[in-house]
């Protein structure tokens, strides 16, 4: 009994040891942030005449590192433009830059590279804001068959991916051909809505060979050498336009957790657009198809491993600031520059 009683408080005693030291912790990481950090910026700009702003502007170079450097809560004002505006006109963002070199005591005369450097960061950072709502739109706005923009997207994409070839109705087993599940591709968008369906008419028209060689290669078993049968197939076609929707799922996730920050503010030298976000589709389908075909293991039932592996590549590599996905895109337009 006693025994039992001596281990209850020795519990109880190593519960208020943790919460304590949790309290001591979280009061120096105050007093750092409150004071030696805020005295520690102060001398730095005595010493070298610049403040923060300065040194990430002047020191770190274009591009996601300086402005995910930018867009931290440090600088309250530009928190607030990011969370008040979605879509911000020219002259907002002129008007947010004034404000800041006013707060700061910076002479815009003597440091006119700075209000330049600052406004493609901002731009980026509400560029970006303005991205994840466009896309959102698109997500939730359902395939409506009543709506002619809508058929005629969709009849592009069949003529597109299969120029020789008509379709015998608008309800037809044909749409099996391209990868749709059913009779009526509607019923393929309820996840990710008219957002799939634009992402898929991108690829098919603005990297129409690539789209073509993918959605060949998606309708190919894989072959391999058994000691059984010579060259026998071994593998499962996948579902061309039904992955372009599942890989649609996997950008908007990547856009959404602020992923894609790193790539989009390296590629997009002032607001990223939904073109570029549609190009890292392309990109993502690239990929998802070479890791396909080099999967020996490959069948319809692996599609969420091989999605998963592509999903932590992809983490892993937009983890360093200076990485631009698209310089691999093969697309004849792309137009971007990697900062």
């Amino acid at each position: 009994m006693v025994s039992n009683v001596e281990k209850l408080l020795g519990v109880i005693w190593s519960n208020v040891l943790k919460v304590e030291l949790q309290v001591v912790t979280q009061f120096f990481v105050f007093l750092y942030c409150k004071c030696l950090w805020r005295g520690l910026k102060f001398v730095i700009r005595k010493v070298t005449g610049w403040c923060e702003l300065q040194r990430i502007c002047y020191n770190i170079k274009p591009g996601a590192r300086r402005t995910l450097k930018i867009g931290m809560p440090t600088y309250c004002l530009i928190g607030i433009l990011c969370q008040s505006a979605l879509s911000a006109h020219p002259d907002r963002v002129e008007k947010t830059i004034d404000n800041i070199m006013t707060l700061k005591k910076i002479n815009a005369d003597t440091n006119p590279q700075l209000g330049i450097s600052l406004q493609a960061s901002l731009f980026q950072i509400v560029g970006y804001r303005s991205l994840v709502a466009e896309v959102e739109t698109l997500r939730r706005e359902p395939y409506d068959f009543e709506n002619p923009d809508h058929e005629e997207m969709l009849m592009k994409l069949w003529k597109t991916l299969r120029p020789d070839s008509s379709l015998t109705g608008r309800i037809s087993k044909q749409w099996c051909e391209i990868g749709f599940q059913g009779n009526d591709p509607k019923t393929d968008f309820r996840g990710m809505g008219l957002l799939g369906l634009r992402n898929l008419l991108y690829f098919a028209e603005h990297d129409k060979a690539t789209a073509l060689q993918v959605l060949y290669d998606s309708l190919q078993p894989k072959h391999r050498w058994v000691p059984t049968s010579y060259d026998k197939a071994i593998g499962s076609p996948y579902s061309f336009a039904i992955v372009g929707i599942n890989i649609t799922d996997l950008a908007y996730s990547l856009l959404v957790s602020g992923a894609l920050k790193t790539h989009l503010y390296n590629v997009a030298p002032e607001m990223p657009s939904l073109s570029h976000f549609q190009q890292t589709f392309c990109y993502l389908m690239q990929e998802f198809h070479r890791f396909w075909i080099e999967d020996d293991l490959c069948d319809i039932m692996e599609f969420n491993r091989v999605r998963s592996k592509l999903h932590r590549r992809v983490l892993r590599q937009l983890k360093n600031p200076d990485m631009a996905l698209c310089p691999h895109f093969a697309a004849s337009d792309l137009h971007l520059v990697n900062l």
